[in-house]
């Protein structure tokens, strides 16, 4: 997802926030804050009926948990660029 679609789409969106718990923190944009380093033992914790937007600081560590999710059976998308692309707008 480009990062002008989830600017608009924002309200609607089922996000998975997957940087530190410091990064979090210091500033999110809301949903489900679950580090990359723990998602595999906690991806039990999302509904596999969801659409989720995954999202890092530049939407490479999202890539990866977005292929992780997916090859998990789960629906998953990346924020291209993360929120430093958001930020920018």
């Amino acid at each position: 997802m480009k990062a002008n679609e989830f600017q608009k789409k924002l309200p609607n969106l089922s996000i998975l926030d997957i940087r530190t718990q410091r990064e979090w923190e210091d500033f999110n944009v809301g949903g489900i804050h679950i580090p990359l380093d723990y998602l595999l033992e906690r991806v039990i914790e999302l509904d596999s009926s969801t659409n989720y937007v995954v999202i890092c600081y530049n939407g490479t560590q999202s890539f990866i948990a977005t292929r992780l999710l997916k090859a998990k059976g789960y629906h998953a998308e990346n924020l291209e660029g993360g929120l430093e692309a958001y930020l920018s707008l």
